[in-house]
């Protein structure tokens, strides 16, 4: 739970799934993060091996994020939280 636990990382997770994305990317899909948390999530899940981080020597520099193997491992899971969430909220509607 240190991993992915949190308010973001498992967002971030969902949104990397089987994409390549850059910083600004991810930051319009998840729009209510702050540029300072989301910066420090990524560097978390790096850190822990959940997400790749590639620089590309250009100018400006390019800087892609991607799921590793090891969160691939989590997506089950993060569906599962998914769905449960959708028929919460479809619950909390009747």
């Amino acid at each position: 739970m240190n991993v992915i636990g949190g308010k973001w990382k498992i967002i971030i997770l969902y949104h990397l799934r089987g994409s390549i994305l850059r910083f600004g990317e991810l930051k319009k899909r998840i729009p209510h993060i702050t540029q300072k948390m989301l910066t420090q999530q990524l560097r978390e899940l790096e850190r822990d091996g959940l997400v790749k981080r590639t620089v590309y020597p250009e100018v400006p520099p390019r800087v892609e994020y991607q799921s590793t193997y090891l969160s691939d491992e989590l997506r089950p899971i993060i569906d599962m939280l998914c769905d449960w969430g959708e028929r919460q909220q479809a619950e909390s509607k009747l």
